[in-house]
């Protein structure tokens, strides 16, 4: 049985490139560089930068990462200020800022849980919503 989320790997054109972003812009924690690939990580999470062409992100997907509500403002001012782009402006509960990372894969810092949004969701439902 599943019991949570081991790991993400993403593919990135330069690693010194996706290195210095994830690890000197986002204040991840690097561990390992190797010719392909490196080895971060953010909280608990395990964040792993492979050498490899990125394909095109056209949809929605995203990976969205835990920011406190009290360290919001100023980090995502402090973000915004390196010149890092932005994807999409927030319209859902909770603050976020929506982030591109040098090769175009798309970020989310969020203030928020799930717990959160289904409280919000009890309050104004999304079209369509059933409650499982």
């Amino acid at each position: 049985m599943i019991s949570g989320l081991n790991h993400i790997t993403i593919a990135v054109s330069n690693l010194e490139r996706s290195l210095k972003f994830y690890r000197d812009i986002l204040g991840f924690t690097a561990h390992v560089k190797w010719q392909n690939g490196a080895y971060l990580s953010v909280g608990e999470l395990w964040f792993c930068l492979s050498y490899d062409e990125p394909c095109p992100k056209n949809d929605y997907t995203h990976i969205a990462f835990d920011i406190p509500s009290d360290e919001f403002e100023a980090y995502s001012s402090h973000i915004m200020s390196l010149g890092v782009k932005i994807w999409k402006e927030n319209q859902s509960e909770g603050q976020s800022l929506y982030i591109l990372d040098p090769d175009g894969h798309k970020l989310e810092l969020h203030v928020g849980s799930l717990k959160s949004r289904l409280e919000t969701l009890r309050a104004k439902p999304y079209r369509g919503l059933i409650w499982l």
